[in-house]
């Protein structure tokens, strides 16, 4: 009978919210989706594969880094790819390479950043949606006590129904909380794991151009810029 209750107490709670609460809980749960996805998306091996890191350190300036070319090819990881565009055998400067990579790895950034625009988005617009549904409702309270349908000695019914009217806020206010401190965790985990990238890139970058200088490194074939991009 309790649970029961507390159903009901909470089905009228929705019910009454007006037709901002429907919305307000369409948001909710676009904002719970992103969440689930971004802590699937950005974990740390998800990103950033052990093996992919240890190869990077296991490497030797002047080692053909072959190994490691073979094993980013079947890696879907943001890592990977950004490793695979600077192990790639083309003929280029180092700076040109850089720039190469620099562009591939702000590619792999921006992915690991989607999703994350939808956030704060809705920190903006769901307090603004349960505002608005707050002054709705509140505007249906004095119109019906205007109108003489609620007089101003009935206290429980003016009381309820301005209850009801800050249904909304309280849930718009429910959403754009939790989505906020996702939204502000989410993205300072993306700036760490790009740092993270960046120092394994530089070290990984510093061993092929010192192959190079020696004549053992990969920039053998004749793969242009642009095609090691693609």
């Amino acid at each position: 009978m309790l649970h029961l209750a507390i159903f009901e107490n909470a089905w009228d709670f929705f019910t009454k919210g007006g037709i901002f609460m429907p919305i307000l809980l369409f948001c909710g749960l676009v904002a719970l989706t992103v969440i689930l996805l971004r802590i699937v998306g950005l974990r740390r091996k998800s990103v950033i594969p052990n093996l992919i890191e240890r190869e990077i350190g296991r490497l030797k300036p002047g080692e053909r880094p072959e190994h490691l070319r073979h094993l980013v090819q079947d890696d879907p990881s943001p890592l990977a790819r950004i490793v695979d565009v600077a192990v790639r055998p083309y003929n280029g400067t180092k700076q040109e390479t850089m720039e190469v990579v620099q562009s591939r790895a702000r590619q792999e950034v921006v992915r690991l950043e989607s999703g994350l625009f939808v956030l704060e988005i809705l920190v903006g617009i769901a307090p603004l949606l349960g505002l608005l549904g707050a002054v709705v409702g509140l505007v249906k309270v004095f119109a019906n006590i205007g109108s003489g349908v609620m007089t101003t000695s009935d206290l429980r019914g003016i009381a309820s129904g301005i209850g009801e009217a800050l249904s909304t806020t309280i849930v718009g206010l429910a959403v754009a909380i939790p989505a906020l401190v996702a939204f502000s965790y989410f993205s300072r985990r993306v700036e760490l794991l790009a740092v993270e990238m960046e120092s394994l890139m530089t070290d990984l970058m510093e061993k092929i151009y010192q192959s190079a200088q020696t004549g053992t490194g990969i920039a053998s074939e004749g793969e242009t810029l642009e095609e090691a991009t693609r």
